[in-house]
């Protein structure tokens, strides 16, 4: 399969539940796009040369065959743009003077245009808040009532360049509220840590998501935020593009509250390499009524997966064998132990002489 799958994790005891998978618009997997056991990766943060610095990071992972390029970008409300393609050559245009247009279509390419053989994205587009103060029900939609919800494309973005890390592959695009009356974000963050990589594994950081050279993963931390009541949840709408005329359909496991409805969601990126395009938007919460929740220790944090391929599947590790085999293997022992001793009881009887 070929397509944007998210694995999805909250760590930590403020975090929404043990685990969240939802696979997004799979489809086939193109002719001659195959997974990559290792990839050559980079990241660059594509300057502006006539105008100010400009939040748009450009992660390219090559492979034999084929090259991923996740293009990040906090350019109105965060959004990722992936592309998959059938070539160790293609690279990816930006024209500046066309994204930052009103009218920014075309003016984000991967050429050659022809080797492109998958394309997605994702927009974050609204933080969420809601009151669970009067609600029991830990599955109850919504969560709370609803506060008014914080638009991403109105928070103010740090430059990126400052915590790009080639050694861990990875940069922090980091964003507070602008006009913030109420001052929630004057001590507090909303954060979004891009990282990736070019063999499987784990990182060392919880929650520790098993990844391939296929995927990168993306981490949301919510810090220090004042929330608007002593129970707050919160969540993200989070926006994919609409495959026809129905949205996609959605796996999941676990309990996190979700739902999505048609939308139209406008990200500079996005409108400039797929044009003017229908949304699909689904909400996450985290966390539920009867806790935990961001109030015990006012720290959020998230994690994904995005990539091409079916999601890496968790296998059993060592300990988790050894320990089945000592749980499952010790009554297996003391059963043929048992049997041994009856057959050898049922032999000393049957060899017995009465003496009269």
């Amino acid at each position: 399969m070929c397509g944007c799958a998210l694995r999805c994790w909250g760590w930590g005891p403020w975090a929404p539940g043990p685990t969240l998978f939802l696979g997004l618009l799979l489809s086939a997997a193109p002719f001659g796009l195959h997974g990559e056991e290792t990839r050559q990766v980079s990241l660059e943060v594509i300057p502006d040369w006539e105008g100010p610095p400009q939040n748009l990071l450009h992660i390219r992972a090559v492979g034999t065959n084929s090259t991923l390029h996740y293009v990040w970008s906090s350019l109105g409300p965060p959004a990722v743009v992936l592309v998959a393609t059938n070539s160790p050559y293609s690279t990816l245009s930006v024209n500046w003077s066309r994204l930052l247009s009103p009218e920014p279509d075309g003016g984000l390419t991967v050429l050659p245009e022809d080797s492109v053989q998958f394309s997605s994205a994702l927009v974050f587009t609204r933080l969420l808040e809601f009151d669970s103060t009067n609600v029991s029900d830990p599955a109850a939609d919504p969560p709370g009532k609803p506060y008014p919800p914080y638009s991403l494309a109105d928070f103010s973005w740090n430059n990126i360049t400052n915590s790009l890390d080639p050694v861990s592959l990875s940069s922090t695009f980091q964003g507070h509220l602008v006009n913030d009356p109420t001052r929630a974000f004057a001590n507090g963050s909303l954060s979004f840590r891009v990282q990736a990589f070019s063999r499987s594994g784990r990182p060392a950081q919880p929650p520790r998501l098993l990844h391939t050279a296929d995927t990168c993963q993306l981490e949301v931390v919510l810090v220090g935020v004042l929330p608007r009541g002593n129970r707050s949840l919160f969540g993200l709408e989070v926006a994919t593009l609409g495959q026809g005329p129905d949205c996609p359909s959605m796996q999941q496991q676990h309990s996190i509250d979700d739902e999505y409805a048609p939308a139209v969601f406008q990200s500079p990126i996005v409108r400039a390499f797929f044009g003017s395009q229908n949304f699909c938007a689904f909400n996450l919460t985290f966390g539920a009524s009867t806790g935990p929740g961001y109030w015990d220790q006012h720290y959020l944090s998230w994690s994904m997966l995005l990539g091409v391929g079916s999601p890496p599947v968790d296998a059993l590790s060592p300990l988790v064998l050894g320990i089945m085999a000592v749980a499952l293997g010790a009554p297996g022992l003391m059963l043929l132990g048992g049997g041994l001793v009856l057959l050898l009881r049922h032999k000393q009887y049957s060899e017995y002489q009465s003496i009269n």
